[in-house]
């Protein structure tokens, strides 16, 4: 199966009208004006192409929403791909590769190690400490170098998966995972005073198929709930407005928050215990 044809995927490739229209800044045609001569400018709709030929294929795309309007068209974008031979299948989960980048020196060219959870259709990022994330400097970068990188992902779906079946297996109690859900609002809000909901909000399903005591399934109801947002115990505030989680909208948010929730479920997969008090 060719990488332009699409019929009979499972999941949906983005072509370049839709990328243009969600993300226009992949395309930029050059860097934001004003940065050093030594800012060398790779633009991401190469490494797009690049990646395209090596059946990755991009399925979401966002980019950031910016306050100057001199960084309109510059400002930093995600992208997610998916292995083509994986978008033909209809699995519980899929390892994705993150791309991040920007063209107005705001970071690096990044590749992340992702997780698509097909139930939930949310997307995961996994931990730096377990999946070494890749960055390239915008000097003297060229495109292929962040292409053949990519390649360092495959090596790593077998641990993935590995991983995955780990917290499957592992069992969590009642008080572990209010832990776990208290861990991660304090990811998010800093501390539980602030948070729009209890622990235990956090922990409720929103689907059938998220019911279980395990930690795959705790941690992913925790993730959809704190990026996705809807979510309230019906508190209000000192104003007498209710109180909700908020979906989480800003790339760096999203990812850092992925990651650390991800370290904290590979702890408890360890047997190791969450304290709030860090």
């Amino acid at each position: 199966m060719t990488l332009h044809n699409t019929s009979y995927f499972k999941a949906t490739a983005l072509d370049d009208t839709t990328l243009r229209h969600q993300a226009p800044s992949i395309f930029a045609p050059g860097p934001m004006s004003g940065l050093s001569y030594r800012y060398a400018f790779v633009p991401t709709i190469r490494i797009v192409d690049g990646l395209r030929e090596h059946n990755w294929a991009p399925v979401a795309a966002e980019e950031q929403r910016i306050r100057k309007e001199t960084r309109r068209g510059f400002q930093k974008h995600m992208l997610r791909f998916r292995r083509v031979e994986q978008m033909e299948t209809l699995d519980e989960w899929n390892v994705e590769l993150v791309l991040i980048n920007s063209h107005d020196a705001g970071c690096a060219y990044q590749i992340h190690a992702g997780i698509y959870r097909r139930i939930c259709s949310n997307g995961l990022v996994l931990s730096q400490d377990s999946f070494e994330a890749l960055r390239f400097r915008h000097t003297g970068l060229l495109a292929d170098e962040v292409v053949q990188a990519s390649f360092r992902l495959l090596d790593q779906i077998p641990r993935v998966g590995a991983l995955v079946e780990r917290f499957r297996n592992r069992t969590l109690d009642y008080s572990e995972s209010l832990a776990l859900a208290g861990h991660a609002l304090m990811l998010r809000y800093g501390s539980l005073v602030t948070a729009p909901v209890e622990p235990e909000t956090l922990l409720q399903p929103r689907r059938p198929e998220d019911v279980g005591p395990d930690l795959w399934t705790t941690m992913n109801r925790v993730q959809e709930h704190l990026v996705r947002g809807g979510l309230s115990d019906l508190h209000r505030d000192r104003r007498g407005r209710l109180r909700s989680v908020r979906a989480l909208r800003g790339i760096d948010a999203k990812v850092d928050l992925n990651k650390a929730l991800w370290g904290a479920a590979e702890r408890l997969a360890n047997g190791q215990t969450l304290s709030l008090a860090e």
